[in-house]
């Protein structure tokens, strides 16, 4: 996951070199290490990379953002300003909005990065695309846990009023989203500076 912000940031000459074993139209129209002549470029491949880039980086910014906000921001001033009850309620409506655009984000970030680690082949894309993968992988799988396990819980448990029980599943949640929120950064680090990988 992840994997369009190196397309972005990564050395040029890396990106060139992936493009070179990509496709039998780049190998043919493009000399590694120079800049392809845009004037051949078929319509669709010019149109499509941009679009990939767009909503990869898209899904990014929401999911890492979004997480960055609630942990460093939202959660300690709701924390300090509200009694247990409002502020699990707080969450749970926060949580409501916030995951369904976590889920079109982990499908953004998945339907894209892979689309473009196809066109590259998985043998010959950059050391740090498969880190990233890696990585993304392991937050989405978070993220599932957290979705089908201690959100369930927090929704049932505020309904039933039953704080504690409350207040237990929100700390599992504010666990998990600050793991990811390491790992997230972790993986735009990767994918800016993944130059050092090669």
């Amino acid at each position: 996951m992840f994997i369009g912000v190196a397309v972005v940031f990564l050395n040029p000459a890396v990106t060139l070199w992936g493009a070179c074993q990509a496709s039998p139209w780049r190998t043919q129209h493009l000399e590694c290490g120079h800049r392809p002549n845009l004037s051949n470029s078929p319509p669709a491949a010019m149109i499509a990379d941009p679009l990939l880039r767009l909503l990869h980086l898209t899904g990014v910014a929401v999911w890492v953002g979004g997480m960055f906000f609630a942990y460093l921001c939202l959660r300690p001033v709701a924390g300090s300003v509200l009694e247990p009850p409002p502020r699990l309620r707080l969450w749970r409506g926060v949580f409501a909005r916030f995951f369904p655009w976590v889920w079109a984000s982990v499908a953004a970030i998945l339907l894209s990065g892979g689309a473009m680690m196809a066109a590259t082949g998985m043998a010959g894309a950059p050391r740090n695309w498969h880190l990233m993968l890696g990585i993304g992988l392991v937050m989405a799988g978070i993220f599932c846990y957290v979705w089908f396990g201690p959100y369930r819980v927090l929704g049932r448990a505020v309904d039933a009023q039953d704080w504690p029980a409350a207040g237990a599943a929100l700390n599992r949640i504010r666990q998990a989203v600050g793991t990811n929120l390491v790992l997230g950064l972790a993986n735009i680090a990767v994918a800016t500076l993944g130059r050092w990988l090669a």
